[in-house]
């Protein structure tokens, strides 16, 4: 920051004095601690104050604990999440639709902005993929426990037998990166298409060519942005999209490589669900993460995912359970 060309690059600029300012309040946070720590120290054991001091640690201490939940590069930025339909048709249509109204009350409960960058409907109910821009604070730090598999055990709406069915969604979460990574994208690798926009919007959204669709050749990765009724303002959003998925490539092809070299590796397949929501025959929601579970499906469903989030987190990091 010091740098006398720092602010030549204010988009870049902008990023890294947010996370300055973030570092400093964490700096402070901390010493704050250590300070009340020595405070308590020099009281004596019978002192009525040192008891209000430690439960006002304990409360502070937890606080602080919470934050280093959050220790990944990307953890304090925006989050893009995509919701993909798996197997079993219709049913998983509805499942990615469910999954999506989930995943919007809990950045509602989190007080984070969300956009729909790409909504594509199903035949007879539901999405075949949805794709959402979320703005907060740590978004992708806590968005980040959710990518994977999640299976649903319902009694299907749609069989007229009212048999149960099993149905599947992907959910993809990467780190929005903005700017700020030197990832460089070849314009000859890229086919860029238009089309008009679907679904329901403003005046002038569906009645022009405005929707972009941009296909990365060497990686057959495709994203696709409609949401904004500007067809430039649809390609910038979209090259931001393919760009984080480039990234997060990158990342997941060096992991890979290092976990074969140890001889660790083990490809993740379809069927390898992190979550299961059973409606029928019973009602319980399991993580087969950190086995973590609860039989109040209808809170899960309503965003109650902090809990499965925060435990998640903390068995990652090797913490121990939390009381």
């Amino acid at each position: 920051m010091a740098h006398e060309d720092f602010w030549n690059h204010q988009k870049r600029a902008v990023i890294v004095s947010q996370e300055s300012a973030r570092l400093r309040e964490r700096i402070a946070l901390w010493d704050g601690l250590l300070e009340e720590c020595n405070t308590v120290e020099e009281l004596e054991v019978s002192s009525t104050d040192i008891h209000e001091l430690l439960d006002d640690l304990e409360k502070r201490f937890e606080i602080a604990e919470n934050d280093i939940l959050f220790t990944h590069a990307y953890d304090e930025r925006n989050a893009l999440l995509a919701i993909h339909a798996g197997t079993g048709g219709t049913d998983a249509m509805d499942w990615a639709e469910m999954l999506a109204r989930m995943y919007l009350r809990f950045c509602e409960r989190m007080g984070w902005k969300v956009d729909i960058l790409e909504r594509l409907e199903g035949g007879e109910a539901g999405v075949k993929t949805v794709t959402f821009e979320v703005r907060g604070e740590k978004a992708y730090g806590y968005l980040k426990a959710e990518h994977g598999v999640h299976r649903l055990v319902r009694i299907s709406p749609f069989d007229a037998e009212g048999m149960r069915h099993t149905s599947f969604a992907l959910v993809e979460v990467i780190p929005d990166i903005g700017d700020i990574e030197e990832i460089e994208i070849n314009p000859q690798d890229l086919r860029i298409d238009v089309f008009r926009s679907s679904g329901s919007g403003g005046q002038g959204v569906n009645t022009t060519d405005s929707a972009v669709r941009i296909t990365h050749l060497p990686t057959g990765i495709i994203v696709n942005c409609q949401n904004e009724r500007s067809q430039a303002q649809n390609k910038e959003t979209a090259l931001r999209y393919l760009k984080a998925k480039l990234c997060r490539r990158a990342q997941e092809e060096k992991s890979k490589e290092k976990k074969e070299l140890r001889g660790e590796y083990h490809e993740a397949a379809w069927g390898n669900q992190i979550r299961s929501y059973v409606l029928n025959p019973y009602r319980l929601v399991k993580d087969h993460r950190t086995n973590k579970e609860t039989q109040d499906v209808e809170g899960v469903l309503d965003g109650e995912l902090l809990p499965f989030i925060e435990d998640y987190l903390r068995s990652s990091l090797s913490f121990p359970e939390k009381k």
